[in-house]
């Protein structure tokens, strides 16, 4: 295993209780440090954690939009339907879970090779040659093994850059701010009453976007975190001994930019195709295919339909995303997406919300043609 992350820990835990050899590898010296990562966690994606609540902050109901234009829109499921998480926490706790399963764990070691069936690495006890059956590939967005075995990594990275800050707001609702991206969304997300962390993601000048949006909260920031995501999933996720999970097999969600959920439900399958792969003692191509099968059957659809309503997105004037704010402020689309709404899963929304006629009409033919098709293309 390479990467001590939550897709890496959900591995090497899994791998642990099929009774595998298990060994994760960290280049840094602390799980769950540094923080890349914006902390909002769906029910869904904390559950598959399986860890208790200690690295929970803050517990949110719902949302409020703001186009920025005057178009707002609030939406109140009245249950937990996230968690703020303390990051660091929650990685140490997975890992720690890894750990009483059976795995190892060594910190401050890095891939820097493969030759054949051995690992080469290096960190604190010097060069190392780790040998392998199958190498599990937890490593994020840039992904070193999947360079090193010469694979397609992710299509499009995104720049997420985050501030938490002073902030008062009401601790239920995580604020959207579509505009504040040309190309993603902005994010306000309540840790407290009083503390918030503020972040946008960007292809291209991502500081800057992050400057202007920032600005409206405020100078004091208490901690500044960035990191990448990768959108678009890698054209094979395995091959050549290796299984790729997680953010390294770019399986970020493009409606959120969020990897735990699809991360550690990716995990959990690649253990499973490890366990079959030893019991034969086969390590080939084909047998290792079992996975790509796997994982496309649990998320694989909702990782498509959510890339087309990413694209769908990104050629939206601010002008037009006003009016879906606007549009989707009606009381029967609110009571569909408070329903239907899931975070890990867009696509039974997307479907009940075509079939909406208010909407088509707000917001014209060819956007009621453009969510089809993200249905059906």
């Amino acid at each position: 295993m390479v990467g001590a992350g939550p897709a890496g820990s959900a591995a090497a835990r899994a791998c642990a209780e099929e009774g595998l050899s298990t060994l994760c590898i960290e280049e840094h010296g602390t799980i769950g440090y540094p923080v890349q990562c914006a902390g909002l966690l769906s029910a869904s994606a904390f559950a598959e954690c399986d860890v208790s609540k200690r690295s929970v902050l803050n517990e949110v109901t719902g949302a409020r939009m703001f186009s920025g234009l005057g178009g707002e829109l609030l939406f109140d499921a009245g249950v937990t339907k996230a968690y703020v998480v303390d990051r660091c926490l929650l990685d140490r706790e997975m890992a720690e879970n890894a750990a009483n399963a059976g795995a190892e764990f060594c910190l401050k070691t890095s891939a820097c090779g493969i030759r054949g069936t051995t690992l080469l690495a290096r960190g604190v006890c010097g060069r190392e040659e780790i040998p392998f059956r199958l190498l599990i590939a937890a490593d994020g967005p840039r992904s070193s093994i999947a360079r090193m075995l010469g694979l397609q990594r992710a299509e499009t990275y995104l720049a997420g850059v985050q501030a938490e800050v002073p902030h008062e707001m009401d601790p239920r609702y995580v604020e959207l701010h579509p505009n504040a991206s040309p190309d993603f969304f902005g994010w306000v997300i309540p840790v407290s009453e009083t503390r918030a962390r503020v972040g946008l993601c960007a292809r291209e000048q991502a500081k800057d976007h992050f400057d202007r949006f920032i600005a409206r909260y405020g100078d004091n920031i208490l901690h500044l975190v960035s990191g990448v995501i990768p959108l678009g999933v890698m054209p094979q996720t395995y091959g050549h001994r290796a299984l790729f999970v997680g953010d390294a097999a770019g399986f970020a969600k493009p409606t959120s930019g969020g990897g735990v959920y699809t991360g550690v439900r990716s995990a959990k399958h690649a253990a499973a195709v490890a366990a079959a792969c030893v019991a034969r003692m086969t390590f080939d191509d084909e047998s290792l295919r079992d996975y790509e099968r796997r994982w496309k059957k649990d998320f694989g659809r909702e990782l498509d339909i959510g890339m087309k309503a990413l694209r769908m997105r990104q050629r939206m004037t601010p002008e037009e995303i006003d009016r879906l704010c606007r549009a989707l402020n009606d009381e029967d689309l609110i009571a569909t997406i408070v329903e239907h709404g899931d975070m890990d899963r867009p696509g039974a929304l997307l479907r009940k919300l075509a079939l909406k006629p208010a909407l088509a009409r707000a917001m014209g033919i060819l956007f009621a043609s453009g969510v089809r098709q993200i249905l059906t293309g």
